[in-house]
C-alpha cells in the first residue's frame, strides 16, 4: 500500500499539460467575468428576497398560503402571484387546477379511456407546485399518506407528486373560498373516509 501511494504522489507531481499562456488568460479572465456576475445576482436575489418578506406578509390571503403545507414566504408568494388574487377568476376547484396544469386530461374513445399529463402549462407555476408537493411530505402526515398509496399502487414518483400536487391546489382553492388556514384533519379527511370505505 504504501509503495502504490508513493507512485500516485509521484504521478500527480509530474508536470502536466497546460495551455499557452495567452488561452489561460483568457479563460482566467473568463472566470472572473463569471465570478462577478454570480457575486451581482446573488446582491440581487438576496434583495428581492427581503422585498418578497416585506410585502407578501402585507396580502389579505397571506395567512392562508403560508398555512399550506411545503409552503414559506418565497413559493407562498411564486403560487399567489401566478394564481392572482382574483376571488372570481377560478369558478371551482377544476378550474383553478385546470390552469395550474396539474389535473390529467382524460379523452374517450368508444371504450378505450386515455389519461395523459397536460403539456401546455405555466411552467412557472407548474414547478412552484411541484416543490411545494415535494416539501409537504415531509411537512404533512396526509400527504405523505397520499403520496405513498400512489407510489403502492406503481406509480412514478412525478407522476405521484403531481397528483398530490393536483390534490393541494384543489385543498388551497377550498381553503381561499371559505377564508380558512389549512388544517391537517379537514383537508385529509374525506380521502380518508373514501380509503376506509373501499377497504370495507
Amino acid at each position: 500500500m504504501p509503495t502504490k501511494a508513493a507512485a500516485i504522489q509521484a504521478a500527480l507531481r509530474t508536470q502536466h499539460l497546460g495551455q499557452p499562456p495567452i488561452v489561460a488568460g483568457a479563460y482566467a479572465a473568463t472566470v472572473r467575468a463569471q465570478v462577478a456576475i454570480l457575486t451581482v445576482l446573488n446582491a440581487e436575489i438576496t434583495t428581492m428576497e427581503e422585498q418578497v418578506k416585506a410585502h407578501f406578509g402585507q396580502h389579505p390571503d397571506a395567512e392562508i398560503y403560508l398555512s399550506q403545507p411545503g409552503l414559506g414566504v418565497a413559493l407562498g408568494a411564486r403560487v399567489l402571484a401566478e394564481f392572482g388574487d382574483d376571488k372570481t377568476r377560478y369558478a371551482d376547484a377544476r378550474a383553478r387546477k385546470n390552469y395550474a396544469g396539474t389535473s390529467p386530461i382524460t379523452r374517450q374513445s368508444g371504450k378505450k379511456k386515455f389519461v395523459q399529463a397536460r403539456y401546455v402549462h405555466n411552467d412557472r407555476l407548474v414547478d412552484a407546485l411541484g416543490l411545494q408537493a415535494f416539501a409537504a411530505l415531509s411537512g404533512s402526515p396526509g400527504a405523505r399518506v397520499y403520496y405513498d398509496q400512489l407510489r403502492a399502487r406503481g406509480t412514478g414518483h412525478r407522476a405521484a407528486l403531481r397528483q398530490l400536487g393536483n390534490r393541494l391546489v384543489g385543498i388551497l382553492h377550498g381553503c381561499l373560498k371559505t377564508g380558512t388556514p389549512y388544517d391537517e384533519h379537514t383537508a385529509w379527511a374525506h380521502h380518508q373516509q373514501q380509503d376506509q370505505q373501499a377497504a370495507a
